[in-house]
């Protein structure tokens, strides 16, 4: 039985303590903040016409057998704790220009109906054609990279890839080649592109085989969570509780002793004794892992900063405005807003809030959320992180975040969505205030490594793995939750 110590509650943290404690090791988990669940947060605005509950993180499940797996795994089952509810259309997307919009599904025959049925024949074609592709990506991506370790290039590279699956890959390839090079329809094209910013890249430069995103999502189907997706964050604390699990919340980590190049234990702000440990479980972001708590020069390096944050309105509306649970409303010129949002620091051009931005809607329709008459809305929009480099922006300047607000309500409103005088209050929450609440390094919302291939789960000290959205297999709840599984697998049983 090892003493291990997780650092920091997020799904990936209590997802593999909970793996970990069931399989005999002694497990302490350390959380920053004073609740658990980390980016996976809530938030309740009390008004006379009843308490209005959002979920200030992610707002969609996607690939459930990967959670009923994890329940399953620690004795229990998912449906015990939650009330999983399928989502259709999975997300509404309203293109520039007026015409119609489009309603995705996880019926690839009906989702191909509706583009042909919105676009025409040879878009709904050109859709089944990348779909194909998509499928060889998912399946190689799945069966070779998503639940095993991958500890640098070369085990890719090592991998016994089929000729065929290469192929549908395209290494080398952008997720925006892939688009131009398939769909004809620039709004396809634009409703692809989209997929790259679930792990926070620019579709210009994301790998084309980021495919496997929308092929996930769209066959495996979009999930709510009655009472809203926070419920997983209690779900998991219950699961670490019952199977003995210490959870201690407001304890910040300030550094992992690795004298020697083995873990020994952490250290806690506050001059308390030091936390023995046989092994450190890092569900930090990277940066902040090879930057401060375990400083690692080399590793530090290769870390990207290239990845999107977000900026994000509450929003008490009344009345019912017929919104589905998730809506995009794309921009005229989204190229302007990757533009805007990541900057060119190598030609000085600076990172600024994109003035016609692409703006996502959330509406639950689950009465347990909003008062009667009433709808919750959590309104997000792509967002440089915060910062002062030239890829970032300081959202703590005087006036910024209230200005930006306006004009996010101000596009919704060009765009045919007008809730400024139905507003019973709002709220702004910009990347500095996700930076300060969860530590993610400038509020990026997928970590700091965005992309494709991540920071190994294996660190540099004997006995320390990195688990969670900046690690390897990537952001997101299930990637998440799959990398909970790899580090429990690769430390092994007690027994």
């Amino acid at each position: 039985m090892a003493r291990i110590v997780v650092v920091g509650a997020g799904v990936g943290g209590l997802a593999t303590a909970a793996r970990l404690a069931a399989t005999g090791h002694q497990v302490t988990v350390l959380e920053r903040a004073g609740t658990v669940g980390g980016k996976l947060a809530r938030y309740v605005h009390d008004t006379p016409a009843g308490p209005f509950h959002f979920d200030t993180g992610p707002s969609l499940l996607t690939l459930p057998d990967v959670f009923h797996e994890l329940f399953e795994a620690t004795g229990a089952k998912l449906d015990e704790y939650l009330d999983l509810t399928p989502v259709d259309p999975i997300v509404r997307h309203v293109f520039p220009g007026g015409g119609p919009a489009l309603d995705s599904c996880a019926d690839p025959a009906e989702f191909a109906a509706r583009i042909g049925a919105a676009f025409g024949d040879r878009a709904a074609n050109d859709w089944q054609r990348l779909w194909r592709r998509a499928a060889r990506v998912w399946q190689a991506s799945h069966r070779d990279i998503l639940r095993r370790p991958i500890d640098s290039p070369l085990d890719l590279a090592a991998l016994a890839w089929r000729l065929g699956d290469l192929a549908a890959i395209g290494p080398g390839r952008t997720l925006r080649g892939l688009g131009r090079r398939h769909l004809s329809d620039p709004r396809l094209r634009m409703l692809l592109d989209r997929y790259a910013t679930y792990t926070g890249a620019d579709p210009r430069r994301a790998p084309a085989a980021l495919v496997a995103v929308p092929y996930a999502e769209l066959t495996f189907g979009g999930w709510y969570l009655r009472g809203g997706l926070g419920t997983l964050a209690d779900a998991l604390l219950t699961r670490c509780l019952d199977l003995g699990v210490v959870v201690r919340t407001d304890a910040t980590v300030t550094r992992i002793d690795a004298a020697g190049g083995r873990v020994h234990g952490v250290r806690l702000r506050g001059g308390t004794a030091p936390i023995p440990a046989d092994v450190v479980v890092a569900n930090v972001d990277a940066l902040t892992l090879y930057r401060d708590l375990l400083p690692d020069p080399r590793r530090l390096a290769g870390l990207a900063d290239r990845s999107l944050a977000g900026f994000v309105l509450l929003l008490g509306v009344a009345g019912d405005s017929g919104l589905a649970h998730h809506n995009v409303f794309f921009p005229r010129d989204y190229d302007a807003e990757f533009d805007a949002v990541f900057g060119d620091p190598g030609r000085g051009v600076r990172a600024r809030p994109a003035a016609d931005p692409t703006v996502f809607v959330t509406v639950a329709d689950d009465p347990v959320v909003r008062p009667a008459g009433h709808e919750a809305w959590f309104v997000l929009v792509n967002a440089p992180r915060h910062g002062t480099a030239p890829g970032a922006v300081d959202w703590r300047r005087p006036g910024l975040a209230e200005a930006y607000a306006d004009r996010v309500l101000d596009v919704l409103a060009e765009r045919g969505v007008d809730v400024r005088d139905r507003l019973v209050f709002r709220e702004v929450r910009t990347p500095a205030d996700l930076h300060d609440a969860t530590g993610a390094p400038g509020g990026a919302i997928y970590g700091t490594a965005g992309g494709l291939l991540r920071p190994a789960n294996r660190g540099p000290a004997h006995g320390l793995w990195l688990v969670g959205g900046s690690g390897h297999p990537g952001g997101g709840l299930p990637m998440v939750t799959l990398s909970a599984q790899i580090v429990a697998d690769d430390i092994g049983p007690a027994w």
